[in-house]
């Protein structure tokens, strides 16, 4: 009897020791972690610098007093369509001039005949830029030829159709130096003009220089200025362009016609646009931290139709994505999943329901995605935002 129960006892003693064994083994056992994966795929990387933008005209003009008197009121108001040499922007009673000496008027005499040298040069140079413009859209016009035949690429075509673009531009420009060309000459004569002491207290009229719209009044009521003070500022709103300053290590990667998206301007779609410019020089911007940049401004002209973004004026803000690389066919991960491992970089794939470490080789990146050159394939599941506690060979479990 006692040995029976020596031998239930002794059972009961090995029974509880294998389940408190098998107690501690279930909760010293790993636990699987929780993760998000995303998958590996393969298709088009675009890299793009992303920064705010300022819209403006590319084309204003500021009026400014003929001779030094009284300018009446200005009854225009900023957004009024003023028409060249046609609408009167402002009306002035000069003062009565004192007697021109000789000096005085020999003077005049060489700033009327410098103006007239002005004035031809730009006229020349007006002459020169629609020279340039016709000979662009004739290449244009046999590059078309060319494409259509086989003989020529796109991208000869593309440059063909900037340079018309460009020399369309260099006409506007040209236009708007001999319209400036030719106020200075009226002011010139302007003071030449009044030689008697009759001349005095008459109303000088003074017209719109170029066709645009009013878009500031340095004056709006009844005052006395000297000559050359500003009254309005005019501009062409159909030329509208945006100047960014990009940090100049983003810069050096911008180069003149890379595609722009502009976007959250307002609209519903994004707005098509070409980098026309990069300007040469730098400067200083204390950013919203208070840290020292170096800023370079980046011109962009936009290449939608004006009824598309007509809605905008100037001074607007706008977001660019200049397009600085772009590839199809490419395998990409998201950058989620990426870490370092020492000098690499390094994911987390999922195989058989186990985070196995990888290493890989990155090409370019964006702030999703980057390339995979090599490392892991299409296809592949990958762990997001692995968390410190992952290891290799761990065992995990998808999140709901």
């Amino acid at each position: 009897m006692t040995g029976m129960w020596r031998l239930l006892t002794n059972r009961r003693v090995l029974m509880g020791t294998a389940l408190v064994v098998m107690l501690l083994a279930i909760a010293l056992w790993p636990q699987a972690v929780t993760v998000d994966v995303g998958a590996v795929t393969r298709g088009r990387l675009v890299v793009t610098v992303d920064e705010e933008g300022e819209t403006r005209l590319h084309h204003r003009f500021s009026v400014s007093a003929p001779v030094a008197g009284r300018v009446l009121r200005i009854e225009l108001d900023p957004g009024d369509v003023v028409e060249k040499n046609k609408t009167v922007v402002a009306r002035m009673r000069s003062d009565a001039p004192a007697l021109l000496d000789a000096r005085t008027r020999a003077e005049a005499e060489a700033v009327f005949a410098a103006a007239q040298s002005v004035v031809g040069r730009a006229r020349a140079e007006e002459q020169r830029a629609r020279a340039a413009l016709e000979l662009a859209a004739s290449e244009l016009k046999r590059e078309r030829a060319l494409v259509e035949s086989g003989l020529t690429t796109r991208q000869s075509l593309e440059a063909k159709e900037t340079a018309v673009v460009t020399a369309e531009e260099g006409l506007r420009a040209a236009e708007f130096a001999a319209a400036a060309a030719g106020a200075q000459l009226d002011q010139a004569r302007a003071r030449l003009r009044p030689s008697t002491l009759e001349a005095g207290g008459r109303i000088l009229p003074v017209l719109a220089p170029v066709d645009g719209v009013v878009l500031r009044r340095f004056r709006e009521s009844e005052s006395v200025v000297p000559a050359g003070e500003p009254l309005v500022e005019i501009g062409d709103p159909s030329h509208l362009e945006i100047v960014s300053d990009l940090l100049s290590t983003d810069a050096v990667k911008v180069k003149p016609g890379m595609r722009v998206s502009v976007e959250d301007w307002g609209g519903d779609e994004p707005l098509g646009a070409r980098v026309e410019r990069v300007e040469p020089y730098g400067f200083t911007k204390v950013s919203a931290l208070g840290v020292e940049e170096q800023r370079v401004n980046v011109i962009i002209d936009l290449d939608d139709d004006r009824a598309a973004w007509k809605a905008m004026g100037d001074g607007y803000r706008v977001e660019v994505r200049i397009a600085t690389w772009a590839a199809e066919n490419v395998v990409k991960v998201p950058t989620s999943a990426l870490f370092r491992e020492g000098p690499l970089w390094a994911v987390y794939v999922m195989e058989g329901g186990r985070a196995r470490r990888a290493t890989v080789d990155l090409g370019q990146r964006t702030n999703t995605e980057a390339e995979v050159l090599s490392g892991l394939q299409e296809g592949q599941q990958v762990v997001l935002h692995p968390p410190d506690t992952l290891t290799d060979g761990a065992r995990v479990t998808l999140r709901d």
